[in-house]
């Protein structure tokens, strides 16, 4: 009976002890990454009806042009864009959505030569056009077809333009390496994207983790407003080129 009043009361102080950490959000809490601001980056990608927030300066801009869509026709170019502004000091790359690779030896012909006169239409705007990006979600075990792919579509693209793809961060960690050498022989980056939706894939610092050999060129996709820490060693990698942001309207700056 003697110790009661003294197991209760160190009954009282662990209790409030635990309320006083939660009230000061100091238990096992781990530190929030920094948001992402398309302002501190120099690449942005811009789809049709985003409008990029005052303050963004970037000097290349990913613009998505049109997609060749799923579905029983037979493939085509759908355009997203009217218009062909002049966007003086700053290198385009015109983005096409792919939803499919069947480009027949049919179709193909007029698939490229609509990809073909809108890199001619922004070039002859007066505007520096850097040259085509893929972006075809391929899945890790099908980077040999999608390689072959490629190497088809580089062929029908003039060298003077440049052809780049987007790329899931799982190459890096399960990607064939014989798939990806094949790869590097035909596109000149791979924009590898960190992002879902509006939100920043968990668990990234792992897939860079792997990235010791990967043989492209490469940039990394963030999404704007997203958590970003860049992982140790990534941006002293010998092929990294910086940063993409994928605008969002609306996204809100850090607190």
């Amino acid at each position: 009976m003697g110790k009661e009043p003294e197991i209760l009361l160190v009954i009282r102080r662990a209790i409030l002890a635990l309320l006083a950490c939660a009230m000061l959000g100091a238990c096992e809490r781990a530190p929030e990454a920094p948001r992402v601001m398309a302002a501190a980056h120099d690449a942005i990608y811009v789809w049709p009806g985003v409008t990029p927030a005052p303050g963004t300066t970037a000097k290349t801009v990913y613009l998505l042009d049109g997609e060749v869509r799923s579905g029983p026709a037979p493939a085509a170019l759908h355009r997203l864009r009217m218009g062909t502004p002049l966007l003086p000091g700053r290198t385009l790359w015109l983005v096409v959505r792919a939803n499919r690779l069947d480009w027949t030896p049919a179709t193909r012909p007029q698939v490229m030569a609509s990809i073909l006169a809108d890199l001619e239409k922004w070039q002859a705007a007066g505007n520096t056009v850097a040259g085509l990006q893929i972006d075809f979600d391929a899945a890790t075990r099908g980077i040999g077809n999608y390689a072959a792919f490629l190497k088809a579509l580089r062929a029908a693209l003039p060298r003077q333009w440049q052809l780049s793809i987007t790329g899931l961060m799982d190459w890096s960690a399960h990607g064939d390496p014989q798939a990806l050498a094949q790869l590097a022989g035909t596109v000149d980056e791979v924009v590898v994207q960190t992002y879902q939706n509006r939100t920043t894939i968990p668990g990234y610092e792992a897939y860079f983790a792997r990235m010791a050999r990967f043989p492209i060129p490469f940039r990394v996709a963030l999404v704007e407003g997203g958590e970003w820490q860049a992982p140790a060693g990534l941006e002293a990698h010998p092929q990294f080129r910086g940063y993409v942001v994928f605008l969002l309207n609306g996204a809100q700056p850090p607190a």
